[in-house]
């Protein structure tokens, strides 16, 4: 898209609006594509990078620049610059049908992969591959939110999926190295949070090789040094504990 602003003659290309309603007016900034969402994660600090330039304007696409007394209304000053920072962080970024459509793509397709790599089928253990993934999320009719991370999103897809098909999150195999006497009593606690118990040693420390949901890794961890006054130890021998091929729904 290209906008030729005719107040100061400058050609803004590749452009992204960001727009905010303040005392009844519209206002709007033009950013480049790709760099509002780095300003507002802080990963971009730089604002020349994010602005096309440091004008508000009442309509963007016709070049139109908002009057000094609607900016000291509507925010209390006349400072650009200022004006652009309020509206680049709590304005509304404007985006074609077509451009949300390929966001929403993306998400869909993002999300169903961070399921794939964190799910099995638990009776066989083997992973399913995204494009199964991103069926079964067709078949229930996900619909992604673009105001949710990824993350947060493939933990509901993976709750929803839970009711129509085999699947659940790889666990973890880890080693815990307990004092014997701490150990013995310990092993009540930990109970609860263990899925599969694969060896108990006693030696000269309790030896205990188990499979966890990896849900409950921060909690287990919390719980050895609290109660081993960090004597206790605790090693991640495999992130997945999965069997090699991929799963196949038929």
């Amino acid at each position: 898209m290209s906008i030729f602003t005719p107040t100061n003659q400058i050609r803004l290309t590749n452009v992204a609006v960001v727009r905010m309603k303040r005392g009844g007016k519209r206002f709007e900034i033009a950013c480049y594509k790709n760099k509002v969402v780095g300003w507002r994660s802080g990963v971009e600090k730089d604002l020349d990078e994010v602005l096309q330039t440091h004008s508000v304007f009442v309509n963007v696409s016709k070049g139109q620049v908002a009057k000094k007394e609607d900016l000291v209304r509507a925010f209390g000053t006349d400072n650009q610059t200022e004006i652009c920072k309020q509206i680049l962080t709590k304005g509304e970024v404007q985006v074609s049908d077509k451009e949300r459509q390929t966001q929403l793509e993306q998400m869909f397709r993002d999300i169903a992969t961070i399921v794939a790599d964190k799910c099995v089928n638990p009776e066989t253990k083997r992973p399913y591959t995204v494009i199964l993934i991103e069926r079964a999320m067709k078949d229930i009719h996900y619909s992604v939110k673009t105001n949710k991370n990824t993350k947060q999103q493939a933990l509901e897809v993976i709750k929803q999926l839970k009711e129509s098909m085999k699947i659940e999150r790889a666990h973890m195999r880890l080693r815990f190295l307990l004092p014997l006497n701490e150990g013995k009593k310990l092993k009540d606690k930990l109970k609860p949070l263990v899925k599969v118990v694969e060896s108990e040693d006693y030696g000269q420390q309790l030896e205990i090789v188990c499979l966890i949901d990896p849900g409950c890794f921060r909690e287990l961890d919390e719980l050895i040094k609290k109660e081993t006054k960090g004597r206790g130890s605790l090693e991640v021998l495999n992130l997945k504990d999965v069997e090699e091929g991929d799963e196949k729904l038929e």
